[in-house]
């Protein structure tokens, strides 16, 4: 199965997702066919700000309807950020959509947890991941500490590189939202934060979103 992949949004995610399912499909000895498309992450976070998504789900279609002129038959937004505009986007999409936020909430319900911390943007920490894990109670960084988390994320995910004093904020917000207030897990609400954990092992369990969504798109390019 062809994969079409939205990426650029930001660019430490895209190559995150690609090197994903290069692993992936070199382990189970398949080839892998795949086309990238270049998102504007700049217009994505204005877009998001303003709390336009039927404006940035239009974008999306267009640049899914590329992918299929390319051959795709299936494509997936590599951005949990950019999953703001994922109900707007699913009806008018050219084609399937391997969505990360059904992933995410059964990755979740198949270990059991009732209480997670979530961090990544305002966005998915505000909505608590889009309102996408029903069964489970999702709680964000408070106060000072939300706005933190989410500064040095949009910050990093901009530039697809994470500094030491912003790795240092979310090993901090991690171990509050675990100490303080009783996450069994931290989820990493964000595509960008493997930057900030990937040799670094936290003190917490972690729930890795787009890790879990690499393995649905692989899975459902497998599935036929």
């Amino acid at each position: 199965m062809h994969i079409g992949l939205i990426g650029g949004i930001g660019p430490a995610a895209t190559d995150f997702y690609y090197r994903g399912l290069i692993d992936r499909h070199r382990a189970a000895g398949r080839p892998l066919t795949l086309t990238i498309v270049h998102a504007d992450v700049e217009e994505m976070g204005r877009n998001l700000t303003a709390n336009q998504p039927a404006r940035q789900a239009a974008i999306f279609a267009g640049l899914i309807d590329r992918l299929k002129a390319a051959g795709a038959d299936i494509a997936a937004v590599t951005s949990m950020g950019g999953h703001f505009c994922i109900r707007e986007l699913e009806p008018i999409s050219p084609l399937p959509l391997v969505n990360a936020i059904p992933a995410v909430g059964a990755a979740i319900a198949a270990r059991k947890l009732r209480k997670i911390g979530v961090l990544g943007t305002r966005m998915v920490m505000g909505s608590k991941l889009y309102g996408g894990v029903p069964f489970a109670d999702l709680i964000a960084p408070e106060g000072e500490m939300f706005d933190r988390v989410a500064d040095a994320y949009s910050a990093m995910a901009n530039i697809g590189r994470v500094t030491e004093q912003q790795r240092l904020i979310f090993l901090e917000a991690g171990r509050m939202l675990c100490r303080d207030r009783g996450a069994e897990a931290i989820m990493l609400g964000g595509t960008d934060l493997f930057l900030a954990f990937a040799d670094r092992t936290p003190d917490f369990a972690v729930i890795d979103c787009a890790d879990i969504h690499v393995e649905a798109i692989f899975r459902t390019a497998l599935s036929t």
